[in-house]
């Protein structure tokens, strides 16, 4: 089981002050220093409109971050929690109202290489787990990534929007009990290289996507699914493969024929608007 303490007992405890709470939730740091440092970062930039707005986050987000490379873009109302366990790469872009909050007591929180796109209103989530994005991936509008212990999104993954990897899980042994009053676990997921989640896919924890695998539009995956293979359906089932890199074959489904269009669960639409 994985120790995952809820938000509700950390905001309501009564054995520390108002400004612990903040400093344990957003900031991730103790002291005034830091307080201070967060508050002054996001008072003089979060919510700035327009061009300004993108000059000052480009100039003053990285002093809160652990790394942050050149030429990031960060959109209006890109929220940061735990900021000093974030790295960011080269030519990134976080589009408006995302957030990003590595928040846990004993992880490394959340890497993202270079050239990511993140969409706007995307959540990438830690509760003590962490979350690496490889280079090249492009996340889209309104996705969640939630770690309870490790998610690994590969080099030049396209997720389409609204596609949930969920990287938790509850414990419900215990028919007697509330879901809530029992534990958490967590197995993690990975998505390898190249993989393409169509639009609203669920990638349930512990599941590993092949390198190159295609996920349709909607599928829940609960099982692991191999490199090349198409998955579609509620739960996700293998239709198809698609051939070796440099094979020169176009993808065979469960019949042997290469279709003539890809299969209607795997047209999953951009990853970009």
């Amino acid at each position: 089981m994985t120790d995952i303490p809820r938000a509700q007992e950390q905001l309501f405890d009564k054995r520390t002050s108002a400004r612990e709470k903040y400093a344990a939730l957003v900031v991730g740091r103790p002291g005034w220093g830091a307080l201070i440092k967060h508050e002054l970062v996001t008072l003089a930039s979060q919510n700035t409109p327009g061009a300004l707005g993108l000059v000052l986050r480009q100039t003053l987000y990285p002093a809160l971050l652990a790394g942050c490379g050149r030429n990031v873009v960060f959109g209006q109302n890109v929220v940061l929690r735990h900021p000093h366990k974030i790295r960011i790469g080269d030519d990134v872009v976080v589009d408006d109202n995302c957030l990003i909050d590595a928040k846990g007591s004993g992880n490394r929180g959340i890497t993202i290489g270079n050239g990511v796109f993140i969409g706007r209103n995307t959540i990438l989530s830690c509760k003590n787990g962490d979350i690496d994005l490889g280079d090249g991936a492009n996340i889209g509008f309104n996705c969640e990534i939630f770690s309870a212990s490790s998610v690994r999104v590969g080099r030049d993954v396209l997720m389409a929007a609204y596609c949930y990897l969920i990287g938790g899980d509850h414990d419900f042994s215990d028919p007697s009990q509330p879901i809530l009053a029992q534990g958490r676990r967590s197995a993690g997921v990975t998505v390898g290289d190249g993989a393409w989640l169509g639009a609203g896919a669920k990638i349930l924890d512990g599941v590993s996507i092949g390198d190159r695998a295609v996920v349709g539009a909607a599928a829940v995956v609960r099982d692991s699914i191999p490199a090349g293979a198409i998955a579609v359906g509620i739960p996700a089932k293998v239709i198809g493969q698609r051939p070796s890199t440099g094979s020169g074959q176009g993808p065979s489904t469960s019949s042997g024929q290469a279709p003539s269009t890809p299969p209607s669960g795997a047209r999953s639409g951009q990853g970009v608007e």
